[in-house]
């Protein structure tokens, strides 16, 4: 059901997504290591869902933000060991293990006690797993750029198991998601030269939002399918405010076939948006309490650089250029904003509606 509200995991639940999803499946087949970018609530969770359970080989899916929460802001090669093997062993998905001896932690015949073993002991029972089963074994990991703050070193001891694997082990590949792109490529680092995956070749598939025909289609699609007939200036007054989004059409849609109002259907999809957002800018203001205030200035209009200066000055207190510039750019890397002929722009209408009425 297009409606439905948790990340889908079968083709028939996504919409108009088949390119990008043979896309995904090509890059798990032909890649070692393939990324999926686009922004927050496009999508990104859904397909690579999808994409596993239609994969030939063996697929695991890893949110990292549980392995970052698990960790109280940091994760190390215990949570990860563990988090793997949990999936491997009988509270996650084990259709693949059938017919496979299971000794505890063994992955196929490598005995693995999650609080003693490293990540590249993980990467080595993979292999061996791909080997006993004859299927290459790809480690999918959601919204991967919290991966840096796997281990003391900003992420590289993850890294270099993933080079490793890369370079020694041909039954492994990997699939990293980030809807903060920028810091996702910052953090893979395949063109940085200081990282362990510094040249290696990657394939990269961007999820981007529906144009507006299409969001439009996907409204009257999910309508059909719950039985309801909604007059045509709603959908298109749904599509204004919420663009080509699906996680906001889906809120949107949802809230509709149970309240049976657009108003009811639209406050209460603000309303989840609101709360949403509230809990990233929690974490953004832990990092800089400035940030709240940029987003807050662009979304009342203030898109040029000294009139967010002038703004956050205002309100916040001196700061440098060169310390606003840097927000800036990490805002665009996060996936917030964008630059476009000199004005800085919220990406995101319904977060730019939330900061501007908050």
């Amino acid at each position: 059901m297009l409606f439905d509200p948790r990340p889908k995991e079968r083709r028939e639940e996504i919409f108009d997504r088949d390119k990008e999803l043979e896309s995904i499946l090509n890059g798990m087949r032909e890649y070692p290591i393939s990324l999926i970018i686009g922004i927050r609530r496009v999508g990104k969770s859904s397909l690579l869902k999808v994409a596993l359970n239609e994969y030939p080989g063996i697929g695991i899916y890893i949110d990292t933000r549980r392995l970052y929460s698990a960790g109280s802001g940091s994760i190390s090669s215990a949570v990860l060991v563990d988090e793997i093997t949990r999936i491997l062993l009988g509270r996650g998905r084990v259709g693949f293990l059938r017919g496979i001896k299971v000794d505890g932690v063994n992955l196929a015949g490598l005995h693995l006690k999650p609080r003693e073993s490293t990540w590249v002991d993980v990467l080595d029972g993979m292999e061996q797993l791909g080997k006993k089963t004859g299927k290459k074994v790809v480690i999918a990991f959601d919204e991967a750029q919290y991966l840096r703050f796997f281990g003391s070193r900003g992420g590289k001891d993850f890294l270099a198991g993933v080079a490793y694997a890369y370079d020694s082990l041909p039954n492994i590949g990997f699939v990293f998601t980030g809807s903060e792109v920028g810091l996702l490529h910052d953090f893979v680092g395949i063109d940085d030269y200081s990282s362990p995956l510094y040249g290696r070749i990657s394939e990269e598939i961007e999820v981007k939002p529906f144009p507006r025909k299409l969001s439009e289609e996907f409204l009257r699609k999910g309508f059909e399918e719950v039985g309801l007939r909604v007059p045509e200036e709603e959908i298109m007054q749904a599509v204004d405010k919420l663009d080509g989004i699906p996680g906001w059409l889906v809120e949107f849609g949802f809230n509709y076939w149970k309240k049976g109002s657009f108003n009811a259907a639209m406050e209460t999809t603000l309303n989840r948006a609101r709360a949403m957002i509230k809990e990233e800018l929690f974490e953004l203001e832990k990092r800089s309490p400035r940030y709240a205030l940029i987003l807050k200035a662009i979304s009342i209009g203030l898109s040029r650089w000294s009139k967010i200066k002038d703004y956050v000055e205002a309100k916040g207190g001196p700061v440098t250029n060169a310390r606003l510039n840097s927000l800036l750019i990490n805002l665009e890397k996060m996936g917030w904003v964008k630059k476009e002929n000199g004005r800085y722009l919220m990406i995101d209408p319904v977060v730019e509606k939330v900061m501007r009425e908050g």
